[in-house]
């Protein structure tokens, strides 16, 4: 293994995402979520995430219900800790999924919910193992001020387990599933994580990731995969960025990128994908999708030919830096 290579990367370069089968903003039925795990495995993507967050289960539900047709040694799955599902028949909210099924998640970062959490996933998928397993949302933007407190506890409780996990052989994998860097940068300095989940955070439009986190992980043979790479929809051609109604100044630089598309004669969605999938510590991108058919175009899209003077284009405007690499082939 090259020094300082990923310890652990999951097939890709393109993975499937979960989030949509959990019912994000809208509900998916159950016909549609297989057709999308069904094409997916088909374009043969072998890697996939989800979580007991996505719809209170029901995307980790889904999730089994395809992939026990096939040999668990094919393909890598992730899911993620730190939300336990107490049942509740009243069905509360779980923004942004609806229409879940009837669980009330509850926060829990000790040793003992990572555990309990673990063998609720294998149960509601039906799988023997999981391979990579992520620390999910302990930061800022889900949990306030107060995410300082609780990343201690997860460091000292779930950091702790997970690791004694795949010390004993039952995951392969263990990291941070986050939308903020920073949570990232402290698990590298206070635990011994092995692969990042990092969401909306490099991509087109944000390059937070790139400066600090990314040189880090690369020192320390922690690998990156990359989730919302349309940044939950806006480089897609939604309005949404960051799961919400996206500021005028991130669709006017959406705008900037889509006309140099059109002027090169490609697909943003193709840049998009490509050019997260592009830096070297990163090993799979999870875009996510609700219909068999956009799973086909994504894996389509992967494999569209984009000059190089676009590549040149958005770095001469600015809006790519210099160092940021760019697919070559």
């Amino acid at each position: 293994m090259p020094e300082n290579s990923p310890r652990f990367r999951p097939p890709g370069p393109l993975g499937f995402g979960g989030a949509p089968l959990g019912n994000m903003f809208a509900p998916v039925d159950d016909a549609a979520a297989e057709g999308a795990l069904m094409a997916a495995w088909e374009c043969g993507v072998r890697y996939f995430d989800t979580a007991p967050h996505y719809g209170s289960g029901l995307s980790e539900h889904r999730f089994g219900h395809v992939l026990r047709r096939y040999n668990s040694d094919e393909f890598v799955i992730s899911s993620k800790v730190g939300r336990l599902l107490v049942p509740d028949a009243s069905r509360p909210e779980n923004p942004p999924f609806k229409s879940g099924m009837p669980f009330r998640p509850v926060y829990d970062y000790s040793a003992d919910g990572v555990r309990r959490s673990i063998e609720d996933s294998l149960q509601r998928m039906g799988l023997p193992r999981i391979d990579i397993v992520y620390i999910h949302d302990v930061a800022e933007d889900h949990h306030g001020a107060k995410w300082t407190e609780l990343f201690d506890t997860a460091m000292k409780g779930a950091a702790v387990a997970l690791t004694q996990l795949r010390e004993e052989g039952v995951i392969r994998a263990w990291g941070l599933g986050v939308n903020l860097t920073e949570p990232c940068l402290r698990a590298l300095k206070e635990s011994d994580p092995d692969i990042f989940l990092l969401a909306g955070r490099y991509s087109l439009l944000d390059l937070s990731g790139l400066d600090e986190l990314f040189p880090a992980c690369v020192e320390r043979g922690v690998g990156i995969v990359i989730g919302g790479p349309y940044n939950s929809g806006l480089l897609a051609g939604g309005e949404t960025f960051d799961y919400a109604k996206a500021p005028p100044e991130k669709i006017a630089a959406r705008d900037r990128i889509a006309a140099l598309a059109r002027e090169h004669g490609i697909d943003i969605r193709a840049a998009a994908l490509q050019f997260c999938a592009a830096h070297p510590v990163v090993a799979a991108i999870i875009p996510g999708a609700k219909s068999a058919d956009k799973v086909r175009q994504n894996a389509e899209l992967m494999t569209q030919p984009i000059p190089a003077a676009f590549w040149a284009a958005l770095k001469s405007e600015g809006i790519l830096p210099e160092t940021a690499p760019t697919p070559t082939g």
